[in-house]
């Protein structure tokens, strides 16, 4: 069952997943009430693509590892990092965002830039079937992930307090563990037609 593998993937991924949100939010935390420096949307926009990049690295990376076609693993590489990243640093944490009431309004890159999005899934997913590396991009793409999600939030709501940080890390922690382990783990795999067996840990 692909749900008891999602389930077994998340809870593995869980504890860094974690760690990585709350060094994210410290970190921020440090940057907008220490400095006084708002995060703005350009941040975003540069964590966007680049764990759009280590998404595709990976999703294309553990296809073409276990079916050598460079087509279909380019095309899994794309459509899982395009449509899961989208999910997971903006559907989510908008949808997130308005359930605590920050008025967090919707920016999808992916229609306003679609030309930025699409190059760094394409070379994302170029150097995974290169390199056929998964463990340290995926590393990597937690980060990305976390911090994305994070100044999506931070970029596109309205008010914000201290207070609000300790939704956010329920947001964050649930926009970046189920789609990370999706398009890094279960999107190849579904194509490939296999079975985990803790091929990805």
């Amino acid at each position: 069952m692909r749900t008891k593998e999602l389930i077994h993937e998340a809870k593995n991924h869980l504890p860094f997943t974690a760690l990585a949100t709350i060094v994210a939010i410290i970190l921020v935390i440090l940057f907008q009430y220490l400095i006084q420096k708002r995060i703005s949307e350009d941040l975003f926009e540069i964590f966007h693509p680049l764990h759009i990049i280590a998404s595709s690295i990976v999703t294309a990376g553990i296809f073409y590892k276990y079916k050598s076609k460079l087509i279909p693993a380019l095309l899994v590489g794309i459509m899982g990092a395009i449509i899961i990243g989208s999910f997971s640093d903006i559907i989510l944490p908008w949808l997130g965002g308005n359930i605590l009431g920050l008025g967090t309004s919707f920016h999808l890159l992916l229609i306003e830039n679609p030309l930025l999005i699409l190059a760094a899934a394409i070379i994302g997913s170029l150097i995974g079937i290169s390199i056929k590396i998964t463990k340290i991009p995926h590393f990597i793409h937690v980060f990305l992930s976390v911090f994305a999600s994070l100044f999506y939030l931070l970029a596109f709501s309205s008010g914000f307090n201290l207070v609000y940080f300790i939704g956010v890390f329920l947001i964050v922690l649930i926009s970046v563990i189920i789609p990370c382990c999706m398009s890094d783990i279960l999107f190849p795999f579904f194509f490939l037609r296999k079975k985990l067996k803790n091929k990805c840990n």
